[in-house]
């Protein structure tokens, strides 16, 4: 790494690092962020990281200063008082607006300080709300309240000059309106107060809009719309610098825009749930506030109909006490901004997204095809200094085909990277650069799609990108990571090993003895599990598999994901007895549970669990709180009555990625079963050994059990992954079919040990770099018991040392 960074200094000499600052970053890493260790964190448009000398000094200021409620005459609340006041000031120079033309007003956040602007503005008939269509959609929500006054809203697109950056294009979208009346323009006054709402930069590509727009829309809206009858209004401009604001706030001595939005915690970590609008006076007189609160009035009557308001910008828009303890720490963010100069902190930032879009523009597969598509500007903007620190991007396959977004944001988890993925609240630079109708829009949503699922590809085509951001305490080596974990994991070159263990036919399909080694049953879902050496099959997969599940008082169920305690809770079942036991560390008496109960409580209901509704039997309060008290919160115990599953993540039913929609199910997660092989199980062990020696690991040692998986079954013999090959099987007697592989989560990486639950990044992570498929990481395989309806459940059993056969269909 070292002469790549050599060349990289050389490059942006005098740019990264702070070389004239109080420190340089190598030692602002070292001594203010030693907590990230080796974590790579790139989502700092979404949220930047806190100083720890800065938390340091606001917990000193917190602890030996008395602040009091600054709605009052006492020195505390003065105290108080006079650190909002600082704060006002020091939001105000950070965007260099005078006091005498501009107040600032602290919200609980950047959307409140937008919602604020939508509320009171004073919208008619004859308004109009106009925006960009890359605007996130706290801005896009004043719509809601222009149209409901009857106003008018339409997106505009920017396009400027590729040879003349003063000159730019206006394309308008189509104009929305809810109320039908029609509007006569020749009957217009001319005196309607519009609003243009922009970002100072585009938090999906990192686009940086000119500030110029402030000007040309206020002077010269006439030209930019282009005859359109809004252009005689008065003109407001919005601009949202919730994302620009972290590294080139606005200069409103230049840009006398009328309300800026800010978001604290993008600027420097902490605190969050702070925001500021900063609204020019004149345009705040312009506002209407209907609502009024403690701190907002200087009288009112309560059993008439009067209040007199405060007369103060401030005064008149916070409503309530302020966060004045939040305030407080303010300036201690601002110390640190101030201390490196923003000019700094844009110079050093963008420089290492700089190189990472040269980068990633420079990855190829063997066969030439292109690995990355850049979003955000033309080719001869992504490597120049005009762009924010953002990339956006998604990876193409050698095949053409796209990887999926969320497949990117797995594997840079398990490398120690934490990024962003999908569209960032941000639908229109998402439509946008993905080239998305809204067509295929409302397709996606009909498929499923929403905010924050899984659904990354849809039709073949990305639903949303990979986000890759920059602070002012980012490295070069947080970049290379980045960089060289893409190249590592998603780029094609010349003999680069096959993504799945690959062996000859003869080799996959070999005659050897393969035998079953192990049955579990687990009982309650999510909770531990039993071995047995006989046990009894049934229309559902094993007899009581995950029969039984915990839920939460609303109804949520309850996995290891969300409660791993849950995996300290033993189970054991009694045939002869008919009696479930359940044990946990938590609870001094044993549980026992009849599987035949001498008669019905009556406490029956329905639930939802991956898309298919049970009929569930209840139980009584001494049995809930015996959970209860094991999993340390409240929750019931619910057992599966009936069921009808009608659910299929892949209606091609391709295999590997399919859910079992033949079988009837219990509560498990995709299938009656789960096949492991021991064999497989050994090779992953030698790969993680492997993968520990090449990263220096010695002494390390790291082996998995097939237990780690949560198998019900697991064989032993053969050859290792002979089972990807297998399209049916007979054990003894008894024949099942395969479902394909089974797509591993970060759960396998989940250990725990005396009462302790620990989390690493194996066994995912080497089963990652040879086991992947289309963004599936396979271990183990699905199974299906294929029943013979003439034989009684009853007489029908599976037990330890059965041979294997597979494909003997």
């Amino acid at each position: 790494m070292a002469s790549d960074k050599d060349s990289f200094l050389k490059e942006f000499s005098g740019l990264y690092g702070y070389p004239n600052g109080p420190k340089t970053i190598d030692q602002i890493r070292a001594t203010e962020f030693k907590r990230l260790g080796g974590l790579v964190y790139l989502d700092h448009a979404g949220a930047t990281l806190y100083s720890e000398l800065q938390m340091e000094a606001i917990f000193k200021d917190l602890s030996t200063n008395v602040y009091g409620n600054p709605h009052s005459q006492s020195d505390s609340s003065s105290a108080s008082a006079d650190i909002v006041r600082e704060a006002r000031q020091q939001v105000l120079d950070y965007c260099k607006a005078s006091p005498k033309e501009y107040s600032c007003i602290f919200t609980s956040g950047a959307t409140a300080a937008l919602k604020l602007v939508g509320e009171a503005f004073p919208w008619s008939p004859e308004s109009c709300f106009m925006y960009t269509i890359e605007n996130h959609n706290s801005v896009l929500g004043i719509r809601e309240y222009a149209l409901s006054q009857g106003a008018a809203a339409f997106a505009i697109d920017i396009e400027e000059d590729a040879h003349d950056s003063t000159s730019m294009r206006v394309l308008q979208h189509q104009v929305q309106r809810r109320n039908e009346a029609k509007f006569l323009q020749d009957e217009w006054t001319g005196n309607a107060y519009n609003l243009f709402a922009f970002p100072s930069e585009c938090n999906f590509s990192g686009s940086r809009f000119s500030l110029d727009l402030v000007k040309r829309m206020k002077e010269d809206s006439a030209r930019i719309l282009e005859g359109s009858p809004f252009c005689n209004g008065r003109w407001m401009v919005l601009i949202d610098a919730a994302k620009g604001g972290a590294t080139e706030p606005p200069d409103l001595s230049q840009y006398s825009a009328d309300f800026i939005v800010l978001s604290l915690y993008k600027l420097f970590g902490y605190p969050t749930g702070l925001g500021a609008l900063i609204v020019r006076n004149d345009a705040a007189k312009l506002l209407k506030k209907a609502y009024f609160s403690g701190g907002t009035v200087a009288a009112a009557i309560a059993d008439i109909d009067f209040v007199k308001r405060r007369k103060g910008i401030e005064e008149l828009f916070e409503d309530g006490t302020v966060s004045f303890l939040s305030i407080a720490t303010v300036s201690h963010g601002f110390k640190i901004l101030n201390s490196l100069t923003i000019s700094a902190i844009n110079q050093h930032t963008t420089s290492l997204a700089v190189y990472v879009r040269k980068v990633l523009l420079s990855l190829q597969h063997e066969n030439g095809i292109s690995v990355c598509k850049l979003y955000g500007a033309p080719a001869s903007k992504v490597l120049r200094h005009e762009l924010g620190p953002i990339i956006s991007f998604n990876l193409k396959r050698p095949d053409g085909s796209w990887y999926g977004y969320r497949e990117v944001e797995k594997l840079a988890s398990l490398s120690g990277i934490q990024l962003r993925t999908g569209c960032f609240c941000n639908p229109g630079a998402c439509a946008k650069y993905l080239g998305l109708s809204h067509n295929d829009l409302l397709s996606n949503i009909e498929a499923g799609h929403v905010c924050w699922d899984d659904y990354d590809i849809v039709h073949g085509k990305p639903t949303g990108a990979v986000r890759v951001s920059f602070g002012y305490m980012s490295t070069y080596e947080d970049a290379k990571t980045f960089v060289d974990f893409i190249k590592d994991s998603f780029v094609a070159l010349p003999n680069q090993t096959a993504s799945l263990y690959k062996q000859d036919d003869e080799a996959r399909l070999s005659t050897a003895k393969v035998g079953l080694r192990s049955i579990i049953i687990y009982p309650i879902k999510s909770c531990a599990g039993f071995s047995a050496e006989i046990w009894p099959l049934s229309n559902n997969g094993l007899r009581y598999d995950r029969e039984w599940l915990l839920t939460s008082l609303t109804g949520e169920v309850l996995t290891q994901k969300k409660v791993p305690e849950m995996c300290f809770v033993r189970t054991s079942i009694d045939l002869n007895l008919g009696i479930l036991f359940v044990e946990s560390p938590r609870c001094k008496v044993r549980l026992p549970i009849k599987l035949f109960p001498d008669s019905d409580n009556g406490v029956r209901d329905e639930i939802n669990v991956h898309g298919q509704r049970y009929e569930v039997e209840g139980y009584d309060n001494e049995i809930n709180s015996w959970f209860s008290t094991a999993l340390g919160r409240p929750c019931t115990l619910s057992r599966c009555s009936s069921s009808n599953y009608n659910f299929c993540l892949n209606k091609n039913k391709n295999i590997g990625m399919c859910r079992d929609v033949q079988s009837i199910l219990n509560f498990a997660n995709e299938a009656q079963f789960l096949l492991i092989s021991e064999e497989s199980t050994f090779d992953l062990n030698n790969r993680i050994s492997t993968r520990g020696v090449q990263k220096g690991a010695e002494g390390v040692s790291f082996q998995v059990n097939p237990m780690r998986f949560r198998p019900n079954l697991v064989i032993s013999g053969g050859e290792p992954y002979a089972e990807d090959g297998w399209r049916n099987l007979r054990i003894g007697n008894k024949y099942f079919s395969s479902l394909g592989g089974c797509n591993r989560c970060q759960m396998i990486n989940i250990v725990h040990t005396d009462g302790q639950v620990q989390k690493s990044n194996e066994p995912l992570a080497t089963l990652a770099s040879y086991r992947r498929v289309k963004g599936k990481i396979l271990f183990g395989i699905l199974m299906r018991y294929e029943s013979n309806d003439g034989v009684q459940d009853s007489d029908i059993w599976l037990q330890v040392g059965d041979e294997v056969h597979p494909n003997c269909i």
